[in-house]
């Protein structure tokens, strides 16, 4: 691919589709390069799957915290509420300034090298520049509220929210960060217990003290961020907790640091569009309601979204380990190995989200009404077209990461831009006539887009094959699955509690029917010590 830049490192030494040679110490039980791309693939899948049940934690107590805070807010504060945090999540995207990324794909190549002095020195560094620029942000949204309600809100309760509210972007994007350090590192049970378990539980406990003591929105702002700053100061104990345990010692190691600049920002500042891409997907949508049309729109549209967003929770479990897994096989130049991780991992995503994209799409409008009332029954469509988008976005795998790993730098850039310029375009054509809806319709359109050209990118730039035949089965299966469900549904119109015994007979159809493609049985082994169904998935697993 010609218009594909290519990444260099300091010495200028190519960091793309030529992976530079890193050798690599002989492992002790003679292990082939392809004997490890298979450990690889079995770590990231055992390792997500405990982010996938902290993950199941994680939703159950934010969705009961969404729950809460529409029904118990009018509809406008609730609107002015979203309003605010979608903004703070504009700024925690800028904050990062792609750095999460760079700590994903530079941290593990210098551990595999030995280079501890610039595996700490890109900690310390990006560290440092989140926290500069989230300073910046803060003081820039204080300073300039007047204009900022004069011109762009005209909800003088949206304002002050968002003044107060925009001290979490500097704290989610150090959240973000940890985030993605504890993953290199390979813990997901630090993840599990801060990301999962503790948020969401904070979260949920500042709902309940605003319903149960009949307080406002405002009180109820206060205990977000009073549980941002208690989060992030578990991350750092947990952090200091970490060197100790990998025998890194700070005070030796700073003596004889390394800032690799040049390698970490040339990487991380063109990726600033995928996060552009991210901002336009939610955030920036959110923003053009606000302009275009009302608060009341705003909330329709916000209500449903953390609905939709359940369509990505399995991958979002599995993609905090993936990029640091396939650093390392790309650092290996195991192509084979970073093959199997990706289609095993997006056949995984696919099959687990499918129950989830059932739900949400073909019993989108008496799921709407069961959880936020009959008042929000016009949000119904809007959670049917942004689940269609996560869906295709989730079951098509971690192709964007995948890019970054080779440095397609380039490229990304390139469709970012792209993507983010249709979406901007359909959001501003149709927010005006068609409200909520119209933004539902651009943000599903640019992102189903964006994984297509990403697709693209990956059969044209990189080792992975589209598609193996042993993949496409699943696939296929889950197409019919879906064909099935939306013809009943057509058809006889179920209700939640038959259309859900529809969905999870189905879905298990579909586990059993694809278990020996995904090699469950080797990623788990302990399922084979279960009584009665052990010996039956055995036998599942050596059936052609």
């Amino acid at each position: 691919m010609a218009y594909i830049a290519e990444e260099q490192d300091s010495q200028g030494n190519s960091m793309t589709s030529e992976p530079p040679v890193v050798p690599v110490a002989e492992m002790a039980d003679g292990a082939s390069t392809r004997d490890q791309g298979a450990k690889a693939t079995r770590r990231h899948i055992r390792g997500s799957s405990i982010l996938f049940a902290g993950r199941l934690i994680s939703i159950a107590l934010n969705f009961g915290v969404q729950v809460l805070t529409v029904r118990y807010l009018l509809k406008s504060d609730y609107g002015a509420f979203a309003y605010a945090l979608s903004i703070a999540s504009i700024g925690a995207s800028v904050a990062l300034f792609g750095l999460d990324k760079a700590v994903a794909r530079f941290i593990p190549i210098y551990e595999e090298r030995g280079e501890d002095d610039k595996m700490l020195g890109t900690i310390v560094m990006t560290l440092l520049t989140i926290l500069g620029i989230g300073a910046a942000l803060v003081l820039g949204v204080i300073g300039f509220r007047g204009l900022i309600g004069d011109r762009f809100v005209q909800d003088p309760l949206a304002v002050s929210l968002l003044v107060l509210l925009i001290l979490l972007s500097p704290l989610q994007a150090i959240d973000s960060w940890f985030q993605g350090l504890f993953a290199v590192f390979a813990k997901p049970q630090a993840i599990f217990v801060r990301r999962y378990v503790l948020g969401p539980v904070m979260k949920l406990a500042a709902v309940l003290v605003v319903i149960l003591s009949r307080q406002g929105v405002y009180v109820l702002a206060v205990g977000y961020l009073v549980a941002a700053i208690i989060g992030s100061l578990i991350y750092a104990a947990m952090l200091r907790q970490l060197f100790r345990e990998r025998g890194i010692r700070v005070s030796e190691t700073l003596r004889r640091i390394v800032f690799p600049v040049r390698e970490v920002f040339s990487f991380s500042t063109p990726l600033l569009t995928s996060d552009v891409m991210n901002i336009l997907k939610s955030s920036f949508v959110v923003v053009l309601l606000q302009y275009f049309a009302s608060t009341t729109e705003v909330a329709e549209f916000r209500a449903v979204v953390p609905v939709a967003g359940l369509n990505l929770i399995v991958m979002q479990s599995f993609k905090y380990l993936f990029t640091p897994e396939a650093a390392r096989l790309f650092a290996r130049q195991d192509s084979q190995g970073i093959n199997d991780l990706y289609w095993r991992s997006a056949t995984w995503i696919a099959v687990i989200t499918f129950p989830v994209f059932a739900a949400s799409f073909s019993l989108a409008r008496p799921l709407t009404v069961l959880l936020f009332e009959e008042r929000y029954a016009s949000s119904a469509t809007v959670l049917a077209l942004l689940t269609l988008g996560n869906y295709m976005n989730a079951a098509m795998g971690f192709n964007a990461y995948t890019l970054r790993v080779f440095g397609k730098v380039g490229y990304i850039v390139a469709i970012d831009l792209f993507t983010a310029l249709v979406g901007v375009v359909l959001n501003v054509l149709l927010i005006p006539p068609y409200g909520a809806i119209g933004a539902a319709i651009g943000t599903t359109a640019a992102l189903v887009l964006y994984n297509l050209l990403n697709h693209a990118g990956l059969l044209l730039g990189t080792q992975i094959r589209l598609f193996q035949p042993r993949y496409l089965r699943v696939y296929a299966s889950i197409v019919l699955g879906a064909v099935v469900l939306l013809l009943i549904d057509l058809l006889l119109e179920p209700g939640v509690v038959a259309g859900g015994l529809l969905i999870a007979a189905i879905s298990l159809l579909l586990v059993l029917f694809n278990w020996q493609v995904m090699e469950a049985g080797r990623m788990f082994p302990e399922l084979h010590r279960i009584p009665v169904l052990g010996p039956r998935l055995m036998a599942l697993e050596k059936q052609s």
